[in-house]
């Protein structure tokens, strides 16, 4: 098996392809020997389980999640790279490669093609531009997932682990909290990559539990709410959802009252508690017009 953490090895290997980094694509290939045994260890790559990969790159993590799950499928953007992966992982008969954008991907069609009877996890060294993106996509398919385990930049993961109701706290704190709960794994320092970026990243872990179904009246409405909240997140609730959402600001500033929130609260300082009532609240106020 080829060792795709030597970095000789990495540069004879782009060069015999003739491969150039695309910025565009957020391509940074791990060259730490203890990283990804630790992903596929801890992201659930095991006899009798699947793995979900976003994001192949040239096989390093890929590697390891075959040589540990009964099966893994990879989805990879980059056709650049797919000679390349017949090289460094062509030899897994357990691996399955499938070319496409996993954003425009049907995840429980795939979950159901390629692991119709055993449990399956998600693993990934996800790209730093698209990171929320992926991650909601990935909660709002519904797919069966037990977790989803990914590499991001450490600011994120700080973010993401965030309690809800703290300055610290984003929109994808809250997402993330209502489809499951976050734990930061391990960090993984710059020096870890090739190219090098210009930020520390960590390894994250998504247990994915939807908690709060039955408390929220309209899911959409709640995440819209979150989203335009947030957009002006240093603003009172009734400014900044009256200004995003066309809300009436008196009947705002009454709601505010009625829930027993302080009278200048923002969004940024509500529990998910706090938060749910609010959304529910206004959805009734919509079925009353």
């Amino acid at each position: 098996m080829m060792n795709l953490t030597d970095i000789r090895t990495v540069k004879s290997l782009l060069s015999k392809y003739g491969f150039h980094f695309l910025k565009g694509l957020g391509q940074n290939f791990l060259i730490d020997e203890t990283v990804c045994p630790k992903i596929a260890k801890l992201g659930g790559a095991t006899s009798g389980h699947g793995i979900l990969e976003i994001g192949s790159g040239i096989g390093t993590l890929t590697q390891q999640l075959a040589l540990h799950a009964d099966k893994v499928a990879a989805i990879e953007l980059d056709k650049r790279l797919f000679p390349m992966l017949e090289e460094t992982v062509g030899e897994f008969k357990n691996l399955h490669i499938i070319h496409g954008d996993i954003l425009q991907q049907n995840i429980s069609q795939i979950l159901e093609q390629e692991f119709p009877d055993i449990p399956v996890s998600v693993c990934a060294n996800l790209p730093y531009y698209i990171t929320t993106p992926i991650l909601m996509h990935l909660l709002e398919s519904g797919a069966n997932v037990d977790a989803i385990t990914v590499m991001v930049q450490k600011e994120v993961a700080d973010k993401l682990q965030a309690k809800v109701g703290t300055r610290e706290a984003g929109a994808i704190t809250i997402a993330v909290n209502y489809y499951g709960t976050v734990e930061q794994l391990f960090s993984v320092p710059r020096t870890s990559f090739m190219p090098e970026p210009n930020v520390d990243s960590a390894v994250i872990q998504i247990q994915v539990k939807r908690r709060y179904t039955e408390m929220i009246k309209d899911e959409r409405h709640f995440f819209s709410m979150v989203k335009c909240g947030f957009s002006q997140r240093r603003k009172m609730i009734s400014n900044s959802l009256a200004a995003t959402m066309g809300y009436d600001k008196e009947m705002l500033e009454q709601l505010v009252l009625d829930l027993d929130l302080p009278w200048k609260v923002r969004i940024e300082q509500l529990t998910m508690d706090q938060l749910i009532e609010l959304s529910n609240r206004l959805c009734m106020y919509h079925s009353k017009e």
